[in-house]
């Protein structure tokens, strides 16, 4: 992550500083997750990729993708959920809990 930060933003991080920024995002992302969903959509258009990841169980994860065409066009990101593979419980679980929210 220091390395991504510092080539998009030319600022080195330590460790500690990027354990520090993840910290507190996560009420962040924990939010967005559970945001009220009011707007109306014509497309809801849904999407699965896999990517590589670092970690000792698995080489790569789904990352499920919700994005919402809004009737003046303008594209949103309504959710996004990273599981180890693409199944339909997955997909299940996402579209009701985006269903829940509005």
């Amino acid at each position: 992550i220091a390395d991504l930060i510092e080539k998009m933003y030319g600022s080195h991080y330590s460790p500690a500083q990027v354990s520090n920024i993840s910290k507190q995002m996560i009420p962040k992302v924990e939010a967005y997750h559970k945001r009220k969903l009011s707007d109306r959509f014509f497309y809801v258009y849904l999407d699965a990729t896999y990517l590589p990841l670092c970690r000792e169980t698995f080489e790569r994860e789904a990352v499920y993708i919700a994005i919402g065409i809004r009737p003046n066009g303008h594209k949103e990101v309504i959710d996004y959920c990273i599981a180890p593979s693409e199944n339909v419980e997955v997909w299940t679980e996402m579209l009701q809990n985006m269903r829940s929210r509005g």
